[in-house]
C-alpha cells in the first residue's frame, strides 16, 4: 500500500497535445500538471483533411513529453520529486510508425524530415481506406478468421492497413523501415533508453485490439496471411514479437539521459503503454456491466467484463474484445465514433467561416482577433443554451454523425453524415441539436449492438470534456439511451488512469483496481433519463436508422 510518501505521473498524449500529472499514490491528490500543445500539428503541418491524412511528426511527442513532464514537476517540491515511483503513458491510437533497426523513428532522420509516410499516421487519418477494404475481403477467403477479435472488420484507422498504405506509397520509407511501432509502444521504449526495435514491447492493448495479436493463434497472424495479402507486408509479422504485455507491467526504468532531463532518479519505473481511452476508462473508475464513455474529438465506449461471464460471445462490427486490454485478467471490450465533439467542433468553424474572412477598416487587426476568439469561444455555450429551449417532434430536423466516417458499430470510413428535413425555419441552434442527437443516435446504435449480442450493459460513465462542459448533450444521451449516466469529477481520466497503473506498476498497489479504488476522483453528477421524451425519441430514432440506410445504400451504388 502507499506510504504517504509515493508519487507517480501519469502522461496522456491527446490529440493536440500532451499532459503530465503527479499524483499522490496514496489519495489520489493531483499535485501538479502541466500540458504541452503539439506545435507543428497546431499549425496543421503534415496534414490535409481533404484527403483524410492527419500525421504528427515525433518531435512534437519528444518535445511536448519534455514539456509537460518538467512543467508538471516545477510545480512540485524537493520531497515529491525524491519519492517519484513510476511512470506511465496512455497515448491514441492505432497511431503507429516506421522506425528502423534502432528503434528511432525516421522522421527524425534528416533525410526523411519533412516526409509525412516517416511520421506517425494518427488515428484519424483514414488514408488507408482501400487497403482496409483488401484486408476485409482477403480474410474473408481464409481457413482462419483472423477478425473474429476485432468485431469482423477490419478498419482504415488501425496498425496494418495503414503499414500497407506507407508500403505503397513510398517505397523509400519502406525501404528504410525496419519495423512498425504504436505511438503506446514507443514512448515507454524511448523512456527507458531503448537502442534496438526488437526490444520494444508491445503491449495487448494496442495489438488486439489494433494489430490482431491473440493468444489463440499463439501471437500475430503468420507471415504467410500477410504476404498472401501483398508482397510487400513479407517479413514484417516475423518482425513483431511473440509476447505481449499488460499495462500493469513494468517496460524497464527511466534512463539516465530522461532521468537527468528532469532531475529523477533512474529507479523510477516505466509501465508498459496503452491507448488512451482504455486507461481513460480506469482513471474513469470504470465497473462490469458499466460502459465508459470517453467523449472528447471522438468517442471511445470501453467495457471490461469478467471473462465468465463473456464466455464465448463474440460481438461483431466493434473494435475488439481483447483479455487484459483494459483491467487485466478481464475481457476489455472497445467500440466508438469517429467523430462526436469533432461534429460540434465542424459546425463552430462552419458558422465562424465569415468572421474569421471577414476584416473592417475600422477596426486594428488586434482587436478583430479578439473579438473573433470571444465570438469561437463562446459560440458553443450559446448554441447548447439555444438548443435546449427547442421543443423537439417526430418531424424536426434530423442528423447523421459520419462526418469521419462510421467507426462503429460495423466500420466503414468511407460513410459521409447528411442533415434532412430542412426548411426556410431552420437555424442554427436547431441544426446543432440535429447533430447533438445524431452522435447520441449513433451512440445508441453501440449501445444497441452490444445488447443484442448478449452482452448486459447496466448504465454509463461519462469521462471526458464533452461529458463534463455539456449538460444539454449528456440528458439528451441519457434520456436516447434510456440509461442513467454518471458523470466523473476528474478533468483528465486518462492521465489519472495511467497514473493507476504507474502506481500498480511500482507495485505501490497489487492489481490496478485497489489503485482505482483507493485513488479515485468518484463522480459529480448523475443524469436520469426523462421518461416523458421516451416515445419521442424512439421514433427518431426510427427515423435515424432508416436514413442511416438509406446513405450507406446510396454510397455503395
Amino acid at each position: 500500500m502507499a506510504s504517504g510518501e509515493d508519487y507517480v505521473i501519469g502522461i496522456d498524449f491527446g490529440t493536440a497535445s500532451v499532459r503530465a500529472i503527479v499524483v499522490d499514490a496514496a489519495t489520489g491528490e493531483q499535485k501538479a500538471s502541466a500540458v504541452a500543445t503539439y506545435e507543428r500539428f497546431a499549425q496543421g503541418h503534415y496534414c490535409d483533411a481533404s484527403i483524410n491524412q492527419f500525421r504528427q511528426h515525433p518531435l512534437d511527442y519528444i518535445e511536448g513529453l519534455q514539456k509537460s513532464v518538467l512543467g508538471a514537476l516545477d510545480g512540485c517540491n524537493e520531497k515529491i520529486r525524491a519519492n517519484i515511483r513510476a511512470i506511465s503513458v496512455d497515448t491514441t491510437g492505432s497511431t503507429p510508425v516506421a522506425v528502423d533497426k534502432k528503434g528511432m523513428p525516421l522522421a527524425l532522420k534528416p533525410e526523411f524530415q519533412d516526409n509525412p509516410n516517416a511520421m506517425f499516421f494518427l488515428w484519424k487519418d483514414h488514408t488507408a481506406i482501400g487497403e482496409a477494404n483488401e484486408i476485409n475481403q482477403y480474410v474473408e477467403k481464409q481457413k482462419v478468421d483472423y477478425l473474429k477479435y476485432v468485431g469482423g472488420i477490419y478498419s482504415s484507422e488501425w496498425f496494418w492497413a495503414k503499414l500497407l498504405h506507407m508500403l505503397r506509397q513510398d517505397p523509400a520509407v519502406g525501404e528504410a523501415a525496419h519495423s512498425w511501432v504504436e505511438h503506446c509502444d514507443w514512448i515507454p521504449f524511448l523512456l527507458t533508453g531503448g537502442v534496438a526495435a526488437k526490444e520494444i514491447k508491445r503491449g495487448v492493448c494496442a495489438a488486439g485490439h489494433k494489430a490482431l495479436w491473440s493468444e489463440e493463434w499463439d501471437g500475430f497472424p503468420p507471415d504467410r496471411f500477410f504476404s498472401g495479402l501483398d508482397p510487400l507486408l513479407k517479413g514484417w509479422a516475423d518482425r513483431l514479437p511473440k509476447d505481449t504485455f499488460a499495462a500493469d507491467e513494468t517496460a524497464g526504468y527511466l534512463s539516465p539521459e530522461w532521468a537527468d532531463k528532469w532531475g529523477l532518479s533512474t529507479n523510477v519505473h516505466v509501465g508498459i503503454g496503452a491507448i488512451d481511452a482504455h486507461m481513460g476508462a480506469v482513471g474513469g473508475q470504470i465497473a462490469p456491466f458499466y460502459m465508459s464513455k470517453v467523449m472528447g474529438t471522438s468517442t471511445c465506449d470501453m467495457l471490461a467484463m469478467p471473462p465468465q461471464e463473456v464466455g464465448d460471445t463474440l460481438v461483431d462490427g466493434i473494435c475488439g474484445q481483447v483479455k487484459g486490454s483494459i483491467i487485466p485478467g478481464m475481457i476489455g471490450m472497445e467500440a466508438g465514433q469517429s467523430a462526436f465533439g469533432d461534429v460540434y467542433a465542424w459546425f463552430k468553424e462552419v458558422l465562424a467561416w465569415p468572421l474569421q474572412h471577414y476584416r473592417s477598416n475600422n477596426q486594428t487587426e488586434e482587436s478583430q482577433t479578439e473579438v473573433l476568439r470571444h465570438i469561437e469561444d463562446h459560440l458553443l455555450k450559446e448554441l447548447n443554451a439555444a438548443a435546449v429551449t427547442i421543443e423537439v417532434t417526430s418531424d424536426t430536423e434530423l442528423a447523421l454523425d459520419w462526418l469521419n466516417g462510421r467507426r462503429t458499430p460495423d466500420a466503414d470510413q468511407s460513410l459521409k453524415a447528411a442533415i434532412t428535413g430542412l426548411s426556410l425555419g431552420s437555424d442554427a441552434p436547431s441544426i446543432f441539436r440535429a447533430l447533438a442527437e445524431g452522435t447520441c443516435f449513433g451512440a445508441k446504435k453501440i449501445v444497441e449492438r452490444f445488447r443484442n449480442r448478449g452482452v448486459v450493459i447496466k448504465g454509463i460513465i461519462g469521462v471526458g470534456g464533452v461529458a463534463k462542459k455539456s449538460p444539454f448533450v449528456m440528458q439528451l444521451m441519457a434520456d436516447i439511451l434510456e440509461m442513467p449516466i454518471r458523470v466523473h469529477t476528474s478533468e483528465q481520466t486518462c492521465a489519472y488512469g495511467a497514473a493507476m497503473f504507474a502506481a500498480t506498476v511500482a507495485g505501490i498497489y497489487p492489481k490496478v483496481e485497489e489503485a482505482m479504488q483507493q485513488m479515485g476522483q468518484g463522480f459529480e453528477i448523475e443524469y436520469l433519463p426523462n421518461t416523458e421524451m421516451a416515445k419521442v425519441y424512439r421514433e427518431r430514432y426510427a427515423r435515424y436508422e432508416k436514413l442511416c440506410a438509406f446513405i450507406e445504400s446510396d454510397a455503395t451504388n
